[in-house]
């Protein structure tokens, strides 16, 4: 699928829970020279990246979970391509197979073909995370770090969620007409959608606040409940996640404290 001149969308066969409709796998240039985040290393799928560019040059990657960058190492084995991207922090969760030649530094550009693409550093969901802007059509690649329709899990030790809601409030400095994310399809506000995802969090942290007042004090599976009656029971362990992100933010702000498992207001 064809989204702006010079950009194509081909779609990951890993449609999951977590991924939605799979991951989306950007390719770049007229004809396309460069990829962006290749997705998993199913066969099917780097056979159709190669189908696609196969004067493949450079591969980006937003960051180095597995549904994002292990197709990389075999892009590049095949093709020689220059990998660009951030280390893999050292988490348990990450692509180890992900090496890259160059890592890109705050606004640095970089050319696929026409195309100049902006280094946007948006730690948050992953330390090592980059947002991509394709300047002139102001088009932000988001990775994981901006979604359709929901919010990305903050998985803690190595997501942040104080550095998240910077790296939003950043990002709205720069000119963006659309966001085209990791998964789902392309969004058209870009700012309110932006606007959106941090009044959700800031939402959601008042009702831990407002939970842990309530409560005295209270573990993370007591606070879990009251904080996300919302969402579906099925999925309370991945909010476990960033429910124990926001504690930490909370801890780091002055508004919240624990004793060994145990949170309370301050």
């Amino acid at each position: 699928m064809s989204i702006a001149p010079g950009v194509q969308r081909l779609l990951a066969p890993n449609a999951s829970m977590m991924t939605g409709p799979g991951t989306n796998t950007w390719l770049l240039g007229e004809p396309p020279v460069a990829v962006l985040d290749p997705g998993p290393a199913i066969a099917s799928h780097v056979e159709a990246i190669l189908a696609a560019a196969p004067r493949l040059e450079t591969i980006f990657v937003t960051h180095t979970h597995p549904d994002h960058s292990p197709a990389a190492a075999v892009l590049q084995a095949r093709t020689g391509a220059r990998l660009v991207g951030r280390a893999p922090p050292a988490d348990g969760r990450q692509d180890d197979t992900f090496v890259p030649d160059v890592v890109p530094s705050r606004d640095e550009i970089f050319h696929a073909g026409e195309l100049r693409l902006r280094a946007i550093d948006t730690p948050g969901h992953a330390s090592n995370h980059v947002c991509w802007l394709l300047e002139g059509a102001a088009c932000l690649f988001s990775g994981d770090h901006i979604l359709e329709g929901v919010t990305p899990v903050i998985p803690i030790p190595d997501g942040d969620l104080g550095a998240y809601l910077e790296a939003l409030t950043r990002l709205k400095s720069y000119p963006l007409r659309a966001i085209a994310p990791g998964h789902g399809r392309v969004i058209p506000d870009a700012y309110g959608e932006i606007d959106r995802v941090i009044a959700h969090r800031l939402h959601r942290e008042a009702k831990i606040v407002a939970a842990l007042e309530d409560l005295r004090e209270a573990t993370l599976e007591e606070l879990l409940v009251p904080v996300y009656a919302d969402v579906p029971r099925d999925r309370h362990m991945l909010a476990r996640l960033t429910l124990e992100a926001h504690l930490i933010k909370l801890e780091r702000d002055g508004r919240a404290m624990r004793d060994g498992t145990r949170w309370h207001a301050v």
